[in-house]
């Protein structure tokens, strides 16, 4: 087995901004990944590793844990037992990790003759899955804009955790006035006090779905439980929300899970996450990072165990290499996609590694 990987910067559409802990105010106009490449010299495995400063890894730190990976000691036929030794190799390196089991579970699935979907016996049904569109923080201005070019999504999630807050959930009502919301805050709210104040206020929107991890991941779990049993909306754990072990947690404190194939490790790992909250009786979605439709269509293969979706970080971007599931009207769909194997993805023009 030969392992490759090398960095790539994607290019975002319109400056990305959101109000989550380290990233605090930053104003991205970028998002740097890491490719990686797995070959037997007959099967290619493809994956993706996007850097993120919420969770301290960088494209020098995921270059540097797979500079330690021994290729030999992964392969098509068992990739469980790849990741078990990646495992032992560091521990987190959370994204790096995720990269080697798509490229495993890439590569294995294509030599089964099998979408990855159908290789983890999940299926996938067509014209059902629907993602929401992200709308980060900006000026009211901009924020109307972006709601205007997304116009065919029926569900959108707006970033909150700036003093403009109620400035722009005005501006998306002017132009959107009846659209299903989904509302991120971020770890935004510092308090529970405040996080009940802000939900309060957003509960005044009848379209307004859910809200995402308003209080820092740190947040003492009886702050909240209290906020979980005094919302008047259903909140979702995200950042609280990094493996299996956290079930009990977000079952005690809110309404559902956010899971990341970046945060779990790979998609084996978010199988099992997926699964454990389900028992748990919570609510479970699937997200995403900036990302190209590598990773996109890596958390689309799971979209049987979802009962959200907001796997749009690919189209948030300019010059994504890759070409994996379309998507319409919101919808996801793998219908067109020429690759039938594995992640079913292909280089959009030229080989990014070539």
């Amino acid at each position: 087995m030969k392992l490759d990987f090398r960095p790539l910067v994607l290019r975002l559409k319109h400056r990305w901004t959101v109000a989550s802990g380290p990233q605090s105010g930053e104003d991205q106009t970028q998002a740097p990944v890491v490719l990686v490449r797995l070959s037997d010299g007959q099967t290619t495995g493809l994956g993706e590793a996007p850097a993120t400063s919420r969770y301290q890894e960088s494209v020098a730190s995921i270059q540097d844990f797979l500079a330690r990976v021994d290729p030999l000691k992964l392969a098509f036929a068992d990739p469980a037992a790849g990741m078990d030794y990646l495992e032992k190799l560091a521990p987190r390196n959370f994204s790096a990790k995720c990269a080697v089991n798509m490229a495993l579970l890439d590569g294995a699935a294509r030599q089964a003759g099998q979408p990855v979907y159908d290789y983890l016996h999940l299926g996938f049904a067509e014209s059902r899955h629907l993602t929401s569109f992200s709308i980060g923080i900006d000026t009211p201005r901009k924020i109307r804009d972006k709601v205007l070019e997304a116009a065919s999504f029926p569900i959108l999630k707006l970033k909150v955790g700036s003093p403009n807050d109620r400035k722009n959930l005005a501006a998306l009502r002017e132009v959107a006035p009846l659209k299903t919301l989904r509302v991120d805050a971020n770890e935004a709210w510092t308090t529970k006090e405040e996080a009940l104040r802000n939900i309060e206020w957003l509960a005044r929107d009848p379209h307004i779905e859910f809200v995402e991890q308003p209080m820092p991941a740190a947040t003492p779990a009886r702050d909240l439980a209290w906020l979980k049993q005094c919302s008047p909306l259903p909140l979702f754990a995200d950042e609280s929300c990094r493996g299996t072990g956290d079930a009990a947690h977000c079952a005690q404190c809110f309404h559902g899970v956010n899971v990341k194939l970046i945060k779990t490790g790979g998609l084996l790992q978010a199988v099992h996450t997926l699964k454990a909250a389900r028992k748990s009786g919570l609510k479970t979605m699937l997200g995403c990072m900036v990302q190209s439709s590598l990773a996109t269509s890596a958390g689309a293969q799971l979209a049987e165990l979802a009962d959200y979706l907001d796997l749009d970080g690919s189209l948030l971007i300019r010059n994504d290499p890759y070409t994996g599931p379309a998507v319409k009207n919101g919808i996801l769909s793998f219908a067109a996609a020429r690759e039938k194997t594995g992640l079913r993805v292909r280089p959009l023009k030229a080989d990014p590694f070539d």
